[in-house]
């Protein structure tokens, strides 16, 4: 089933773990001269991806200038691991049991630094996420696994289990 979703969405290789493909990329731009001073061009207004883990993938820690808002839509459940500016670990589960504090969707904060993980490791998860301003990979920063460890050293061990060395 898992490769069936894959082709039929047209899924590839993310760089980050897991696949994914971009389904949305607004064709009205924001001037440079009119988005904050962290941003160096102009930028789309929006874009989503359909984003796809499966098993043992996680998406590495890492961290976008714009906000992100990743939606559920199939499969286990998916962890989200973030770590604030301020060195501040916080976890959210996002799926279907709203009633069991899943969420549909949650908006990652730019600047934060974060991980993804499929909660059952024997299924799937397959997410929406929608960036604004649009995503560029000049807005992406892998983490770096001893960077992190240096800066947030009270979460080594999540910091560890969510980077590539």
């Amino acid at each position: 089933m898992i490769k069936s979703i894959i082709e039929k969405l047209s899924l590839q290789p993310h760089p980050e773990g897991g696949y994914f493909r971009e389904v949305y990329r607004s064709t009205d731009e924001i001037k440079k001269h009119g988005l904050p001073d962290r941003y160096k061009t102009n930028r789309n207004s929006g874009t989503s991806i359909y984003y796809m883990l499966e098993g043992e993938q996680f998406s590495s820690f890492h961290k976008l200038k714009s906000d992100e808002t990743w939606h559920f839509y199939l499969g286990s459940p998916i962890i989200l691991h973030l770590i604030s500016r301020e060195g501040e670990y916080s976890k959210i589960v996002l799926g279907q049991k709203i009633l069991e504090d899943e969420l549909h969707q949650f908006t990652i904060i730019n600047g934060t630094w974060f991980a993804a993980e499929v909660k059952d490791k024997k299924s799937y998860s397959l997410v929406g996420c929608t960036v604004y301003p649009g995503f560029d990979f000049e807005d992406f920063e892998m983490g770096d696994r001893f960077e992190l460890i240096n800066k947030f050293p009270q979460h080594k061990e999540i910091i560890k289990d969510f980077t590539k060395v």
